[in-house]
């Protein structure tokens, strides 16, 4: 039995990618019919770009992706988890996640990668 994901009127739902060993919270992004389709298809992390308007693979530029392990769904319907295995850091900012500081601006994540060796042509 395949659950129907509720997309809502923008046809977007929120995904949290999350470490599956560890269960770190790496990132949260938007994922619409055609990324969740390719996410199942290929094994590795889709989401849609709100600001860019597309498709994008996680890790296509940097080639730090996400492999899949699981997609669960909430209760709802309405939001997924990506149970990944991440390839180096899951953020544009050279962390290892997306949350690396607290809402008092302490930075209490690991720096990982740099970014502007990673994304220089940008």
């Amino acid at each position: 039995m395949t659950v129907d994901v509720d997309f809502g009127e923008d046809g977007l739902v929120p995904a949290v990618a999350q470490d599956a060993d560890s269960g770190e919270v790496l990132m949260l992004a938007y994922v619409s019919p055609e990324a969740l389709d390719r996410t199942i298809e290929t094994g590795r992390a889709h989401y849609y770009s709100r600001s860019r308007d597309e498709l994008w693979e996680k890790g296509a530029s940097s080639g730090h992706t996400q492999e899949i392990r699981e997609v669960r769904v909430d209760c709802d319907a309405d939001t997924l988890l990506y149970l990944v295995d991440q390839n180096v850091g899951a953020c544009h900012t050279g962390h290892r996640s997306c949350f690396y500081r607290t809402v008092e601006g302490e930075h209490v994540g690991e720096r990982v990668f740099d970014p502007d060796a990673v994304y220089d042509d940008e």
